[in-house]
């Protein structure tokens, strides 16, 4: 049913872990495609209050050009799987690298906040072609031996993507205008293209009998769309308006009947049953959906809290950030020959309880009377939890699958990664809006999300990456010692 692939197709050998030149040329331009996604999400952030100012809107409207673009990411992720698993990564990453670049080009020219509101959800469309394209293609070039560094690999491209983004967002914003965050995908998005057609060649067998269960895709999207509404609706119209009480049963309803025609689809299903029968697979994209809130809302409203509370510019915020996002790009990349060292339970609890720290942090010192320097441990804790997290369970949870479904499993866990983002950045603006002031509704939202967090940990520990490898863990102690 799914294609099977080798390998390693771009020059070595399945059997050695040894990486010939162009394999590390595909890998090069591997990540140069993720910097394509990454740096323009958090670019973004920094830039909202300038977007709020130039079309006159408030913070629960302009929280759409996120919400909107990762809403679709989200929803289309695991289509965008299933349609590399049957026509091929690469044409597959070719077709949604053209469709993000050419409504990055539109969402710059956008005269009014719903046409680039829309023209996000589009590049959504083009990012979900994208990702999981990339994430297969990584882990296809890559020997057996060498799977931990894929997801060390993309996660720490996207670090420093993610990284970079808000200094670039923050500088265009502060000079040019925030247009050019969208002018620039093109240029990138173009070099992308050219270095990957060059570089990365895969032995493909096209999956003739596959097809996408649209209706799954249909109920998932209108359940996630009504629910975030109501979220987002709910602050400012009462939680006990009919309307709101009916965008949340219009969510119910339609989430409920998105598992009943997920499980009629069969093999075809959106999210496979026997791939969710699989406890390692399945565990880890609970965490995921569990944790992912706390990136969104530290990306948003951490510089919502820099700008308006602590009085930076868009690029003051930007570099406000780094003691984050610079931890987050350095963790991810060691995090790849560390989980090969430790093993999956280690790595992913470990994350998660960065995680889960680092937004108590944040929740007990964001406030009125806080200072940036109080912000700065939660930061470069959060930052070491999201960069070791996010690549270990992406490796667990490919790995935990056949071969021939790494497009598939990575996009059902960056489906729940979004979705759960999307769900929780809702959360958070509801929580914000309904406070007083910013400083409180941030501190509170912040905490919600690391008891969130703890959840997650608490699911980690019990039912992720089997058992703590101890063997492992007193073999890195004794090669510590002996190297002091």
């Amino acid at each position: 049913m799914f294609p099977r692939m080798a390998r390693s197709p771009a020059g070595g050998s399945a059997a050695s872990a040894h990486l010939d030149g162009q394999t590390k040329l595909a890998l090069v331009a591997l990540a140069v495609a993720v910097l394509v996604v990454a740096n323009d999400f958090t670019s973004l952030s920094v830039a909202l209050p300038a977007i709020e100012q130039d079309f006159g809107a408030d913070l629960t409207s302009v929280q759409w050009v996120i919400n909107g673009y990762a809403l679709v990411f989200g929803v289309l992720i695991v289509p965008g799987g299933r349609l590399a698993d049957i026509h091929g990564r690469r044409a597959m990453f070719f077709a949604g690298a053209t469709i993000f670049a050419a409504f990055s080009l539109l969402g710059g020219l956008a005269p009014e906040l719903w046409w680039l509101i829309g023209c996000r959800a589009l590049m959504g469309v083009g990012g979900a072609l994208m990702w999981p394209s990339i994430l297969g293609m990584t882990y296809a070039v890559l020997p057996d031996e060498k799977a931990g560094l894929a997801g060390g690999l993309i996660l720490g491209a996207a670090g420093f993507g993610n990284a970079v983004g808000p200094l670039i967002g923050g500088a265009l914003a502060d000079t040019v205008g925030w247009r050019w965050i969208f002018f620039l995908n093109v240029p990138i998005a173009a070099l992308a293209i050219a270095i990957t057609w060059k570089t990365v060649h895969l032995h493909e067998s096209p999956d003739t009998e596959g097809r996408i269960d649209g209706g799954g895709v249909a109920a998932l999207s209108i359940g996630l769309l009504a629910l975030l509404v109501a979220l987002d609706q709910g602050s400012d119209d009462g939680w006990t308006d009919p309307a709101i009480l009916a965008a949340f049963g219009v969510a119910a309803l339609a989430l409920i009947g998105f598992g009943v025609l997920d499980r009629r689809a069969g093999a075809n299903a959106l999210i496979p049953p026997d791939m969710m029968a699989d406890r390692g697979f399945a565990s880890s994209a609970v965490v995921v959906l569990l944790m992912s809130a706390i990136f969104f809302a530290a990306l948003l409203y951490l510089p919502q809290f820099m700008i308006k509370e602590l009085g930076f510019s868009a690029l003051g915020s930007g570099a406000g950030l780094v003691p984050m996002m610079g931890t987050f790009a350095a963790v991810s990349f060691i995090a790849g020959p560390l989980y090969g060292r430790l093993g999956a339970k280690t790595m992913v609890s470990a994350g998660a309880a960065f995680l889960a720290g680092g937004m108590l942090l944040l929740g007990m010192t964001a406030g009125s009377t806080s200072s940036y320097a109080g912000l700065v441990p939660g930061m470069v804790v959060l930052g070491i939890g999201i960069g070791s997290f996010y690549s270990s369970i992406t490796t667990t949870a490919v790995t935990a699958v056949d071969a021939s479904r790494a497009s598939l499993a990575g996009g059902i866990v960056y489906m729940c990664q979004i979705a759960g983002g999307s769900i929780g950045l809702g959360l958070n603006t509801a929580i914000v809006a309904s406070q007083d002031s910013l400083s409180e509704g941030v501190r509170l939202a912040f905490l919600v999300d690391g008891v969130l967090a703890a959840c997650g940990l608490a699911i980690s520990l019990a039912f992720v990456g089997g058992t703590v490898d101890r063997e492992r863990l007193r073999h890195l102690r004794w090669h510590h010692r002996a190297h002091a």
